[in-house]
């Protein structure tokens, strides 16, 4: 047979318990070329650019992403 719990664990024990899981937000950066907030150590989703060079089509994925819809 398997372990089984004592006493039930009230909400307010489990709300402490759990009180460390909470997801942290994001951290954002405004971007240096575009001015719009972007994830921080990622390139900008809007203009494709990481520290200072571009690194994604942006024109191409917008142009993909419009054939799928």
């Amino acid at each position: 047979m398997s372990p089984v719990p004592k006493k039930k664990t009230s909400k307010s024990r489990q709300g402490r318990r759990r009180a460390h899981l909470a997801v942290a937000t994001p951290n954002l950066v405004v971007c240096p070329q575009c001015r719009s907030p972007r994830p921080t150590h990622q390139a900008c989703p809007v203009c494709g650019t990481y520290r200072g060079r571009e690194v994604l089509d942006v024109a191409a994925r917008t142009a993909r992403r419009a054939g799928r819809q």
